[in-house]
């Protein structure tokens, strides 16, 4: 089997260079052929390598994403989105999208492309979390509405959106399992004289501080117990391989609009 041409938008990103490096050292499975950065970046036109301590691998910084791939990697930002996509309509290439903080506008073009390619976005592309993920409401309906949960999730201080994806993803999971509602039941952090906890509700919290790459922790408590759930991530190579892992399992696959639950095959 040919390696998978792979194209990465926000290659010269954390997530987008951790991309490039792990499917350069797998170029058995993978051939990286566009590595694309914003227009008018200074690394524009630099060989791939020289950000990444790599043998020169004649694949360059652009800025425009052309149609020789099977499939790309997206983790650069949420106005690129329309635009990648549209190229991915047009010469059926599948997408991996992996960038945060997207609009209902954003999601509904993702839903729309899903009926011409295969598509799959993630909030958090790796794996132990999509597990953590997909057990979370079998959880919450097993130990019942007794239970009290929080969300508690940390990243460095440079993160732009606030909650995380992942930390809405879990709530996500835990509402449609056991009835409740995002808009309503869902709170973000807590502050003023009068903020009793409500009966049902779930509260959020982001945290930023210095380097961490990535911490959820949720907590379930009732009288006389507090069971906690969490997820520690030490480097962004998790979400990387996570993400080229959902590019091996999209590649070939029909239209519509995947999650990484396929990928793990929790559907």
């Amino acid at each position: 089997m040919k390696p998978i041409r792979i194209a990465v938008c926000g290659a010269a990103g954390r997530m987008g260079l951790r991309i490039l490096a792990l499917a350069l050292a797998e170029s058995d499975k993978f051939s990286i052929c566009q590595a694309i950065d914003r227009p008018g970046s200074p690394r524009l036109g630099t060989d791939i390598a020289a950000f990444l301590g790599m043998p020169c691998t004649g694949v360059v910084f652009t800025s425009e994403l052309e149609p020789d791939y099977d499939v790309l990697i997206d983790f650069s930002h949420p106005l690129a989105l329309a635009g990648n996509l549209a190229v991915c309509r047009q010469f059926g290439r599948a997408a991996v999208i992996g960038t945060t903080g997207l609009s209902k506008m954003e999601h509904d073009a993702i839903t729309a492309a899903g009926e011409a390619i295969p598509v799959l976005q993630a909030n958090n592309t790796s794996v132990g979390v999509n597990w953590l993920v997909g057990m979370l409401g079998t959880m919450a309906t097993q130990l019942g509405a007794e239970y009290e949960i929080e969300i508690v999730e940390m990243h460095h201080n440079q993160k732009k959106d606030a909650p995380s994806g992942t930390a809405i993803t879990l709530a996500e999971s835990i509402c449609a399992a056991t009835g409740r509602d995002m808009r309503k039941d869902v709170i973000y952090g807590r502050h003023g004289d009068n903020t009793p906890r409500q009966h049902g509700q779930i509260g959020i919290h982001a945290v930023r501080m210095g380097d961490v790459v990535g911490e959820h922790t949720v907590y379930f408590s009732t009288g006389g117990e507090r069971v906690e759930v969490r997820h520690v991530a030490t480097n962004r190579d998790t979400f990387a391989r996570g993400a080229l892992r959902a590019g091996v399992y999209l590649f070939g696959k029909p239209a519509g609009r995947y999650t990484m639950r396929h990928v793990l095959q929790m559907n």
